[in-house]
């Protein structure tokens, strides 16, 4: 099967189970990303949450370089051996509460991403963005924030070398962070639908 073919079966199924609010967990097949995964023991390294407009989904995001709206299947493309992963609110999410999460990321659209994944920044990357778009639109807070310290000290199999260069030679250990892993493991959510385990 050619990869547009297989592009085409995915996201025809992931069509098929999307509710506004559903939350995508997708692998990105870069030396950044990769490591992030493997920093937080998942297979997971990108999030973002899925809205309607016009009748074509799309999938709000902290990439690089800013925050964006990205048509459904660019934000498919991006995966790595089409692993995905759709998680849903068990609470669900009613018509009103996805405009109050539209509002939050239309508030945060073109915000620049934070490449050493800071917390405490005015900068997003993309489980900040999620984390802080349904604290402020719900109420709920997904994913567990914490530090690197901490996070790699979780984490063995981490390779804090890769990070000790990433952040120049000195490692900011009390820096907060927050992870996709940590919001794919979230209790507050469902999974929906799954290419790869959860």
């Amino acid at each position: 099967m050619t990869r547009q073919a297989q592009l085409d079966q995915l996201e025809a199924q992931v069509r098929d189970t999307l509710q506004e609010g559903d939350i995508l967990f997708i692998s990105i097949n870069s030396f950044l990303y990769k490591q992030v995964a493997r920093g937080t023991g998942s297979w997971c390294s990108h999030v973002g949450f899925v809205v309607r407009e016009q009748e074509e989904w799309f999938v709000m995001e902290s990439a690089v370089p800013v925050v964006k709206r990205s048509p459904l299947r660019s934000f498919l493309s991006k995966t790595c051996e089409d692993q995905v992963a759709i998680r849903r609110l068990k609470s669900g999410v009613s018509t009103d509460q996805v405009d109050r999460l539209k509002a939050e990321a239309d508030k945060r659209l073109g915000a620049f991403y934070h490449l050493g994944f800071k917390y405490d920044s005015k900068r997003q990357f993309c489980s900040k963005f999620v984390h802080e778009c349904f604290r402020d639109a719900l109420g709920i807070k997904l994913g567990k924030v914490e530090t690197l310290e901490v996070l790699l000290e979780q984490n063995p199999q981490a390779s804090v070398g890769f990070w000790r260069a990433w952040y120049f030679g000195m490692i900011p250990w009390q820096r907060r962070t927050l992870t996709p892993a940590s919001q794919l493991a979230d209790d507050a959510l469902e999974t929906v639908f799954a290419t790869r385990s959860c």
